[in-house]
């Protein structure tokens, strides 16, 4: 797993884009020479077709450190593009500095980069970047190595002590720090938060669990006067009304528990319906017993008691994320 680069520090493999051969001195020559003197690893990349420059760049990198570069094919932006994401997984790159004032090279190296989930340093002044802020790295220790490497591209500039001058005239001071700004791969966006369902109120619950109540004592009615019809079919009596009943009242306590999710309707359900069964099952002052004696009377009183205990007992499900 790469680890984003904080320009310092061993273990680092950072590739570096640049436009043309001499950049790589003028823009981050003393980070590259600082780099390689903590160990890390650097590859440098040159969006330029051959040039008679190849033994200066071999040149000037051996002074900053740095032996390794490769020029990038000349192709449309997409190509260079997916060059660069190919020379990123190849050196297993941990980030990417690019050093050009080119527009679209920085806009392409930044894509294949940030792709790969590593940062990327621009090299820039202050001016070109005024207020954002960059970072400085001193590479005071490392300007003679710089200057030495600038000095392997008269055709672009001249030395005079630590100013350079270039082929139009005009100069530029070489100093003791290279600036960068730093941009960082997008991250993904995190869902918004799942709003909570409000709380029922205290009339909302004492509605829900009234109609509980009544769900519950009709369910018990209907299933006890069903409970004892039976379907022959082939010479065997088949239970088909305890069936049913059980189907029912299962029905009625899990659709309560997964639609409205309030345990206390459930349970008023549930108090209602075993109440009933109850009631129902005790002799009349007539002698007419609504749930006789035999085992589909011993299960219309036993099972729907455990049905109701399962409903009630099983745990609250989380919400689905999206």
């Amino acid at each position: 797993m790469r680890t984003p680069m904080v320009m310092s520090g061993s273990g680092e493999r950072i590739l570096f884009v640049h436009a043309r051969p001499g950049d790589e001195s003028a823009l981050t020559g003393g980070t590259i020479a600082r780099l390689r003197a903590d160990g890390s690893r650097v590859v440098v990349l040159y969006a330029v077709a051959h040039t008679e420059m190849d033994a200066a760049i071999s040149a000037a990198l051996a002074e900053l450190g740095a032996r390794v570069w490769h020029r990038l094919p000349q192709a449309s932006a997409q190509e260079f593009e997916s060059t660069i994401r190919e020379a990123i997984d190849a050196f297993d790159a941990t980030a990417v500095v690019v050093g050009t004032v080119d527009d679209g090279l920085r806009v392409v190296a930044q894509a294949a980069a940030h792709e790969a989930g590593l940062p990327v340093f621009l090299a820039c002044t202050v001016r070109q970047a005024a207020g954002q802020r960059l970072i400085a790295i001193d590479v005071g220790a490392h300007l003679d190595q710089k200057l030495r490497a600038l000095s392997h591209f008269p055709a672009r500039w001249t030395l005079a002590e630590r100013t350079r001058i270039l082929a139009d005239g005009a100069t530029d001071v070489v100093t003791d720090t290279e600036t960068f700004l730093r941009t960082d791969a997008p991250r993904t966006a995190l869902p918004a938060p799942t709003e909570r369902p409000a709380r029922p109120t205290l009339t909302n619950r004492s509605l829900g669990g009234l109609g509980g109540l009544l769900l519950g004592i009709l369910f018990g009615v209907l299933g006890t006067i069903a409970h004892q019809v039976t379907l022959t079919l082939f010479g065997v009596a088949l239970p088909i009304g305890l069936a049913i009943a059980f189907v029912g009242i299962g029905a009625l306590l899990l659709g309560l528990r997964l639609v409205v999710g309030d345990r206390f309707v459930v349970g008023l359900a549930a108090t209602g319906l075993l109440l009933t069964i109850f009631v129902l099952s005790l002799r009349g002052s007539g002698g007419s017993v609504l749930v006789p004696a035999g085992l589909p009377g011993t299960l219309w009183t036993v099972v729907p008691a455990l049905i109701a205990a399962f409903v009630l007992a099983w745990p609250k499900l989380p919400p689905r994320r999206p």
